[in-house]
Formats: structure tokens, sequence, C-alpha cells
């Protein structure tokens, strides 16, 4: 047990060694936006980059003036940090349990991943998941936040998305600081894909792009549609899963379930799309990611859509005003997990949440 104890001890200095370093070279790398546009600097610059970080300032700008979101001095600088990512992150779930594995921070709480700065160091520590017996899976990630500890900068990493989806990244990191409720990271998430989606459709809005707010609204339809349909995939595995079959029946069946993703949403969703006019979600790169899912992919598909629903209900509720929302989704964090979890469910329903169990209820 010392031993195990010492090895654990080890790997943990390890890792937030990497962390401190990794975030330490973020934000070492971060040059001011605004002097990196006067004509004299800006010559070193190309001109497509000077174009994008003109528009993440406007875009910038647009999330304290018209959201209400933090003025501060988050994404007015940038830093190019010579690689296609800003973090690899490891996410694990057991092979006949969709129940993710877990690690917990300080000041962030616990969470569904492992982030890494380097990407063989993430492979490396879900190789080791995986002959635990885990279903692994690890992928790069965009962006990177302090969640407002410190300054965070725009990335190469995400300067070159399309428009709307840079807006959406500013927007939604912006929100979590907000506010950010520890151990909870559906409600963290799902407000701030609320408070994106809200931010991206009244700046299209603002600048007359209805074509633009058009498609992301069916690119949004598309998203529901398929986390629907992931939904229905969970809570069939769940049921195998949970039966008294052999875990070699179990693993047979999960395998089979698997291997007919692609074809079956090809049956399922690409029709629904075709006959709204959305060619775009038919024959893309989905059936080909479908073909590699595992537990790992499916642990976390509701955290960042689920309580999106009630969040929206929430702002209309609000009349509509991202200030007054802002003040009732803190009234929201001041409550116990399940009084909010209930809570959310009554806004998403549109009925009044169930009184909470009383400590004689059975």
């Amino acid at each position: 047990m010392a031993v195990a104890g010492l090895v654990a001890s080890c790997s943990s200095v390890r890792y937030y060694s990497q962390a401190v370093w990794g975030g330490a070279d973020v934000l070492v790398k971060r040059k001011s936006i605004d002097r990196l546009l006067e004509s004299g600097r800006a010559q070193v610059l190309s001109a497509a980059t000077r174009e994008r970080l003109r528009l993440s300032q406007e875009i910038r700008d647009f999330a304290s003036r018209e959201l209400g979101l933090p003025d501060n001095r988050s994404y007015r600088s940038y830093a190019d940090l010579g690689r296609p990512y800003a973090v690899w992150n490891v996410v694990a779930a057991p092979r006949l349990d969709l129940s993710p594995k877990t690690w917990c921070y300080p000041f962030a709480g616990c969470a569904a991943y492992r982030g890494y700065f380097n990407e063989r160091a993430a492979r490396r520590h879900g190789d080791r998941l995986a002959a635990d017996g885990f279903d692994v899976r690890v992928g790069g990630v965009a962006a990177y936040s302090t969640l407002g500890w410190f300054a965070d900068p725009v990335l190469n990493t995400f300067l070159d998305y399309a428009e709307a989806d840079l807006a959406a990244l500013i927007f939604h990191e912006l929100a979590h600081q907000v506010l950010y409720v520890k151990d909870d990271s559906a409600f963290n998430e799902s407000f701030a894909t609320a408070v994106e989606v809200e931010g991206v459709r009244r700046w299209l809005r603002s600048l007359g792009r209805d074509e633009e707010l058009a498609a992301f609204e069916s690119a949004r339809r598309r998203r529901r549609d398929l986390n629907r349909y992931l939904l229905d995939v969970r809570a069939e595995l769940e049921s195998i899963y949970g039966s008294d079959d052999s875990d070699e029946r179990k693993l047979a069946r999960k395998a089979e379930l698997f291997r007919a993703l692609p074809s079956r949403y090809r049956r399922e969703l690409v029709p629904v799309w075709r006959e709204a006019g959305d060619d775009a979600g038919g024959e893309s790169n989905l059936g080909e990611w479908l073909s590699r899912l595992n537990n790992a992919d499916l642990v976390a598909v509701a955290t960042y859509n689920d309580l999106v629903p009630a969040f929206r209900a929430l702002l209309e509720a609000s009349g509509d005003s991202l200030p007054a929302f802002y003040v009732e989704v803190e009234r929201l964090v001041a409550l116990e997990p399940e009084e909010r979890r209930r809570a959310l469910e009554s806004l998403a329903t549109g009925r009044p949440a169930p009184p909470a169990p009383g400590p004689d209820s059975r």
C-alpha cells in the first residue's frame, strides 16, 4: 500500500507539473492584439491573420457590450502555440458501464477528463487506462481556459474557425467566467452553451447576416438530432450492461450495436435532414466518426446540451434580458445539487418542481 501510494503521488506530481508548465507557456506567449495590429507591428502578420484578429476583437467587444459578459483582458491578446491543439483530453469509461472515470482538480472540482499539453503524454495515459480495461478516447481540444483566473488569449488553434464558430467559442468561454459550479459539468457546460447560442444569434442579427443565421440554426438542429440519436444509443447500451447476460455476451452485443451505428445513422438521420432540405448533414464525416465510437465517447453526450432547454426557458422568463438571466442562474447555483436539478427539470418541462423528499420519505 505504501508503494502504491508513492507511485500515485509521483504520478500526480508529474501530471500537475506538466499542467503548470503548459499553462504558463500559454500565458507567456500572449501578445496584445492591439499592439499586434499597430501599423508597424502588423507587418509581421499575414493579411489573413490580421483580419481574423480584428474580427476577434469585434466579437469580444460585442460580448461585453451586448451580452453582459465580463469586460476584462481575456481574449484581448493572442498566442501562437505552434501546434494544432491547445490540449489533449483523455476520457475513459469501463467497458461495460457508461459511468465516466473522473479526476479531481484544485479550484475546478471533479471532471470526466484528464487534460495534457503534450499529445504523447496524453496517449501514454490513455494506453495505461486501456490496459486496465477501460474504453478510452484521446482527442485534441482547440480552446484552453483558466476560468477567469488569468487573462486567456485568443489562440492560433481556433483563430481560423468559421466566423460564427469563433464567436460561439469566445462567448462560451466568457460565460464560464460569469459562473462555474464545482463538480457540476452538465450545469456549467449547458449554461455556457445556452449563452453561446443566444450570443451568436444576436451577433449575426446585429450584422444583418440572415443566411449565416439560418445556417447556424440548421447546424444546431442537426446537433440536437444527433444528440437525441446518441442518447437512444446510450439507453440501449445501459439496457445491455444492466442485463443478466454474461460479460462475454454483453461485450458481443455491445460490439454488434457499435458496428451497426454508421448504417443506422444513414437510415435514421440522413433522410430526416434531406427531407428538411439540409444536405450538409448527410454524407459528412459523421459515419466515419460513428464507426470509431466507444463508451468513452458516449459518457458526456448530454453534458453540453442536456440542460440547454431549461436555460433557454429561464432566459425567456427573464424577458430575454441576459443580465436578469444571469441573476436567476446565480439563484440556481445557490441551491443544493438535487434541488437545482429539479428546478431545471421544471423549467425544461414547464411543470412545477416536485417537492424535495422529507426526512421521513421512503
